[in-house]
């Protein structure tokens, strides 16, 4: 879990992180949606101007935070701010099919090398990617538990979290027996029920070989279940 130290506020050790690299311009990068079943992965880059930030920008992103610490109700008001203060933001998924044709961790540093080299920064930006070193990225640098040290990773981590989770809720209304609107397509006991009653849709990632897919992967289906709007 992160902790803030003393009496300040996360965004508050984030920011100072970041202030300490020798460049105006910090990139971070992040992923949301890897250990899932269902649904696809996103990675986001968010571009700060830090020592540049504003007073007001700074009151405003106060509860930026690792987004696992952060509560929905506020993960969605940092992203609006995120966007609105952030120099660029630049979001990439990819869907279950493309993670079971190339395989996650490959589709994982594609998209997130895709999301960095999607900013039009100058080029003298630090880049910060959380937990990977990424072949194809320029010059970049491995920051584990990035999403609890960096603001721009921590605010990467909400957008890609954010979105994900806007798609999620979009697939709950097509497949409405999963709960992708509660679960968000992780192996929650209540998911797996539901692929042992329906069997997987679509959007399951086949090559996890979870035991959730056991009888249907022995029946050898894939993705039998289009059934959309029936309860």
């Amino acid at each position: 879990m992160t902790r803030s130290t003393g009496s300040r506020r996360p965004a508050a050790r984030l920011f100072a992180y970041d202030r300490r690299r020798t460049t105006r311009a910090i990139a971070g990068a992040d992923e949301a949606g890897r250990g899932c079943l269902a649904g696809p992965i996103v990675a986001a880059c968010v571009l700060f101007d830090v020592p540049g930030m504003s007073r007001v920008a700074r009151r405003q992103l106060s509860e930026l935070n690792d987004s696992k610490q952060v509560a929905p109700h506020i993960r969605a008001r940092m992203a609006q701010s995120i966007f609105a203060i952030a120099q660029q933001v630049v979001i990439v998924s990819a869907g279950p099919e493309t993670i079971d044709r190339d395989g996650l961790h490959a589709t994982n540093l594609r998209i997130l090398a895709q999301a960095v080299d999607g900013l039009s920064s100058p080029a003298e930006a630090v880049v910060l990617v959380d937990g990977f070193t990424v072949a194809s990225i320029r010059v970049h640098e491995r920051v584990i538990g990035g999403d609890g040290k960096s603001a721009a990773i921590a605010a990467a981590s909400i957008v890609a979290k954010v979105t994900r989770d806007r798609i999620m809720v979009g697939l709950d209304a097509q497949y409405p027996e999963y709960g992708f609107a509660t679960h968000m397509g992780y192996a929650t006991a209540v998911h797996r029920a539901a692929i042992a009653r329906y069997g997987p849709t679509p959007m399951h990632r086949m090559s996890f070989r979870s035991d959730a897919y056991a009888m249907h992967l022995a029946e050898g289906v894939r993705g039998v279940s289009d059934h959309r709007g029936r309860r």
